[in-house]
This record gives structure tokens, C-alpha cells and sequence, in this order.
């Protein structure tokens, strides 16, 4: 007989994780003398006579814990063990094996089967007690990590919300931002003018564009402004309407007459406007390196400014490339800074390629940087691909170069061709 007559312990605190027991023994009298002992401490118990019925309760009413005799008729205790660890359940339960074995042979076939400790029979109150009491530690930290986990999950769920959320509106950005370069190609007569702008994420720094002064003449320009993402981008949309091609009242660039028509102001001009208009009343830790040109389509000649932006490239008619300028200082990083006019003459069959960084600071696996030398290279390999080809084309080979689709930078390009003097038959 057991010598289940130890003092009562007490019920159950509110925060244990065994409520609920069930006692699988063939043998009634074990089953009521475990059943007296652990109802008089808290316990909720069912009780079962074989395995096959204890898996039946256990799929209606999952317990806590379970107190299984090891030797049942039919299913013993190692297989009702196996069959209640593949019986899906919310949480984790408890199994302890009753049995007259101490061998550690039998011991691992239990723990293989999935027990997870072991009561020798003649169950002793205290010791029950105390397995039960580690049980439940167990199981208290199981469902700790449980709800920890919970909580992280639906802390992700929200986060995914929010990204979800905000990648929809950064698409949306993304739309507006290239609807600023909505022109990307456009015919004036002697030349023409085609425009690229790639950001590296959804949104980026790049700002890319042309406006008419006049006739014959045109403005040319390309911005990069400092770090990436939506700050940079909410700054290009504030320097495309200082360069406005559709409202010349607003473009910082142009200078109205008195007969109500527009000329330019020298391309170092407009920079130092831009660069005190920076400093004095925008509230911002960017800066921008740009590159501003006014073209005479007439003449070819091409007056230039530059505030830190890469060196632009020329690429006369017979292919050879050359870079031209002298640097200058940033846009909006010191107070009263000066910029230097330059000027290039251009022939029919010429071209200008003003880009940003992305391009001659595209990388190779191996770190080394395309270059002027690189992107000279490039250009000579497109000298009789024109236009938007030449500029997709442009692409293809940063991407080829870097060995990636996703280049590291935002990249953007206005491309200048005067067109070939026409042959006289």
C-alpha cells in the first residue's frame, strides 16, 4: 500500500502553473489513494484506468500535469507517454512516471519516451510533493517564456504594422520625389537633354533638372544632398521649387527684366544665393554639393558653377572624354562662401554628363571606386549610344561594375548632346 499519509499541504498558489492533474493507474485503489491525496492539497484531478482512455481526457480537458503508472495492460505508460507528447496543446504538460524501476536503462527509455521524472511506487507524500513542486517551477518558466514571448510577437505584429504602413507611404514619396524630374528628356533644337535619377533606397538626396532661359539658352543642374532617405528628399523638394521651370519668378537662377522676360544670373551667383538661403532660414544640419550650368544653345558655350559636386565630364565628338572645374565648396556648410564661374565650348557632336557621387564612387567588391577614370571608360564604350539608352546603359554597367542591383548610393545624370553637324551630301 502507499504511505500517502503526510500532512496536507496547501492549495495551489494563484500563480501556480498545476491545476490540474491527471492519475492513470489500471489499478483503482492507487488511482483513489492518489486522487484523496492530491484533491485534499488544491488539486482539479480526473482520473483513467488505461492509456487510451487518459488520452481521451487529455485531448478534452489537456491537465497540467500527469501522474502515469509505467506497467497498464494494452498501452503501458511509455507509449500513453509517446502519444501525449504528439497530441497537440497550447502549453507544456508535465509527465511523471510511477514505477517499481530504478535501473538508469529503464530511466532512459522513460526519458526517451518524453517523461520528465519519475515517482518510485510506493508513492511517499513528501516526495510527491516536492516532484510536483519542481514541476511546476518548470512549467512557470515555460509559460513565462511563453507570454515574454507573446508580448514580442505582438510587439513585432505592431512594428510590421507600422513598417507596412510607412513603406506604403515612402512608395508614395518615392512617386512624388521622380514626379520632380517628371520631364526626363527634351528636344530644344541644337541639343538635347536627357535626365537620370536612381535612389539606392525609397526615397533619396539626388536631384537632377533643366529649366529654359529664354530661346535659345537653357539651365542645367545636379544636387546631392548630404545622407540619405526622407530628410534628404524633403530638402530636394524644397530646392526643386528654387529652380523652378515652371514658375521663373521663383527660380533663384533667373533674373527678370524690365520688358517682363528672363535672363540668367551667373551660375556662381545662384549658388551663393542658395548657399546664404541655406544657412539663414533653413533650420538643417544638411548641406548639398551641386553643379550649376547655363548653356547657349546658339553658340555652344556653357558657363558652369561648382559648389563640391563631382567634376563633370565633356566627351567631344571623336570620343575623347575630359573632366573639367574646380571643386568649390559645399552648398550650406559656411557662412559667406564664394563660387567661381567656369565655361566650356561645345561642338555639334559633344556632350556634357553632370552626375552626382553615386557614379564615380560606385564600388567593386573589392572596394576599388569606378573613378573619372572609370566612368571615362564607360563613356567612350557608349559613344554611339545617345540619350536615355545612354543613361539605362549607364546603369548596366555600375551594376556590372559593382557586381549588384543594389548600388549603395542614389546615382543621378544630365546628359548634354549638341547633335552632329549635318552631312552635306
Amino acid at each position: 500500500m502507499s504511505s500517502l499519509t503526510a500532512e496536507d499541504i496547501a492549495t495551489p498558489h494563484k500563480n501556480s502553473a498545476i491545476r490540474s492533474v491527471l492519475v492513470v493507474d489500471d489499478s483503482r485503489a492507487q488511482r483513489r489513494i492518489l486522487c484523496a491525496c492530491l484533491q485534499r492539497w488544491g488539486f482539479a484531478v480526473r482520473e483513467a484506468e488505461s492509456g487510451i482512455e487518459a488520452l481521451e481526457i487529455c485531448r478534452d480537458h489537456p491537465p497540467d500535469l500527469v501522474l502515469s503508472d509505467w506497467m497498464m495492460p494494452g498501452m503501458d505508460g511509455l507509449d500513453f507517454c509517446r502519444e501525449f507528447r504528439a497530441t497537440p496543446r497550447d502549453s507544456y504538460g508535465y509527465f511523471i512516471l510511477l514505477t517499481s524501476k530504478s535501473g538508469k536503462e529503464e530511466i532512459a527509455h522513460g526519458l526517451d519516451a518524453g517523461a520528465d521524472d519519475f515517482l518510485t511506487k510506493p508513492v511517499n507524500a513528501s516526495e510527491l510533493r516536492a516532484r510536483i513542486a519542481a514541476g511546476d517551477r518548470i512549467l512557470r518558466m515555460e509559460r513565462e517564456v511563453n507570454e515574454k514571448n507573446r508580448l514580442v510577437k505582438s510587439t513585432l505584429d505592431e512594428l510590421q504594422s507600422l513598417y507596412d504602413a510607412l513603406d506604403s507611404d515612402l512608395i508614395e514619396a518615392k512617386k512624388l520625389q521622380q514626379s520632380l524630374v517628371s520631364d526626363r528628356y527634351r528636344d530644344f533644337g541644337p541639343a538635347d537633354v536627357s535626365l537620370l535619377l536612381r535612389s539606392s533606397g525609397h526615397v533619396g538626396g539626388d536631384l537632377v533638372g533643366f529649366f529654359p532661359i529664354g530661346a535659345t539658352r537653357v539651365g542645367l543642374y545636379g544636387i546631392d544632398v548630404s545622407g540619405h532617405g526622407i530628410s534628404s528628399a524633403l530638402m530636394t523638394a524644397r530646392l526643386a521649387g528654387y529652380l523652378s521651370a515652371v514658375t521663373p519668378d521663383q527660380n533663384l537662377a533667373l533674373r527678370r527684366m524690365p520688358d517682363g522676360s528672363f535672363v540668367s544670373k551667373p551660375p556662381s551667383e545662384t549658388l551663393a544665393a542658395l548657399n546664404q538661403l541655406i544657412l539663414n532660414e533653413m533650420e538643417t544640419e544638411h548641406y548639398f554639393t551641386m553643379l550649376l550650368a547655363d548653356v547657349d544653345l546658339a553658340s555652344g558655350k556653357v558657363i558652369m558653377a561648382q559648389a563640391g559636386h563631382p567634376y563633370p565630364a565633356i566627351q567631344r565628338a571623336n570620343g575623347q572624354v575630359e573632366f573639367i572645374g574646380d571643386g568649390g565648396l559645399p552648398v550650406g556648410l559656411i557662412d559667406g562662401a564664394e563660387y567661381r564661374d567656369f565655361e566650356v565650348s561645345m561642338a555639334p557632336g559633344d556632350r556634357l554628363m553632370i552626375h552626382s557621387d553615386g557614379v564615380v564612387e560606385c564600388a567593386a567588391p573589392d572596394a576599388t571606386l569606378l573613378d573619372d577614370q572609370g566612368l571615362a571608360q564607360i563613356l567612350r564604350e557608349l559613344r554611339q549610344t545617345r540619350g536615355m539608352a545612354c543613361l539605362e546603359s549607364l546603369i548596366w554597367k555600375l551594376v556590372e561594375f559593382a557586381q549588384t542591383d543594389d548600388l549603395a548610393d542614389d546615382v543621378s545624370a544630365v546628359l548634354l548632346e549638341f547633335k552632329p553637324s549635318p552631312i552635306v551630301g
